[in-house]
């Protein structure tokens, strides 16, 4: 199945399944054009998005770039870009402005995911920006949880339909079948950031995360390492429940 990703259309982007477990921070986007970081904050730096365009896709003379070089940057396409390494439960592919420079002050950006029977996108949440989220392919639970004050959490069951995780907001997505799944998912920031809330909370020192979880008596200085030692990378192998349904236990 191949994706493709042009300025004429609507960015998609992606996130994925849900329940417990850790994580480990998301892989930089791998860059498609050749400095595309340096290449973005040159842009940022243009008075207006046609001085950007014209930054961007014309060559040194002034002509408008053509073939290949105007479509490495005018297309995104999801098939060149690399899987996280140690990702289990599938995969997450981004198009932000770090690999992708045209998206410099458009505010969008956009991912796609394709997961595995079970798979999870484990608990996260993007500090920049709102996700809208579209399943395109298969069953996907997705859970959110706001700030405190409205203390409860927003589930729903997708089938080939939409839904939205508001910015800050602590979001998961889940596949509770033994069928792959995809969905894509569409971000108000061309730089939406990304925090695992597992494995960022087990950066911090053993006494804080010791107290702060309250249960001295089974997870203190002695054992810390080995919890985190265990945290996944983004997308979880899944949930226990549906592993031993569809037979994938490990």
């Amino acid at each position: 199945m191949l994706f493709s990703f042009s300025i004429t259309l609507a960015l998609l982007g992606c996130p994925l399944s849900a329940h417990a477990a850790p994580a480990v921070a998301t892989p930089a986007p791998v860059p498609l054009v050749a400095n595309a970081a340096t290449i973005a904050s040159v842009l940022k730096g243009q008075p207006s998005v046609a001085d950007r365009l014209k930054k961007l896709l014309y060559d040194s003379s002034g002509n408008l770039l053509t073939g290949t070089a105007l479509r490495d940057l005018t297309v995104f396409d999801y098939n060149n870009q690399a899987v996280a390494s140690g990702a289990k439960g599938g995969s997450i592919l981004l198009a932000t402005v770090d690999n992708f420079p045209i998206l410099e002050e458009l505010g969008i950006s956009g991912a796609i995911s394709f997961v595995e029977p079970c798979g999870l996108n484990i608990p996260h949440l993007h500090p920049r920006a709102d996700e809208m989220l579209t399943v395109v392919e298969g069953i996907m639970y997705t859970g959110f949880v706001q700030e405190n004050g409205f203390n409860t959490e927003i589930e729903t069951q997708l089938g080939q339909a939409t839904t939205i995780f508001p910015k800050g907001s602590i979001h998961y997505q889940y596949n509770p079948t033994c069928s792959p799944a995809v969905f894509v998912a569409a971000l108000n920031s061309e730089d939406p950031g990304r925090s695992d809330i597992a494995t960022n909370f087990w950066m911090l020192s053993d006494d804080v995360i010791d107290s702060a979880l309250g249960f001295p008596e089974t997870i203190g200085d002695g054992n810390i390492d080995a919890w985190r030692a265990h945290l996944p990378v983004n997308l979880a192998a899944g949930v226990d429940t549906c592993l031993q349904a569809c037979g994938l236990s490990q």
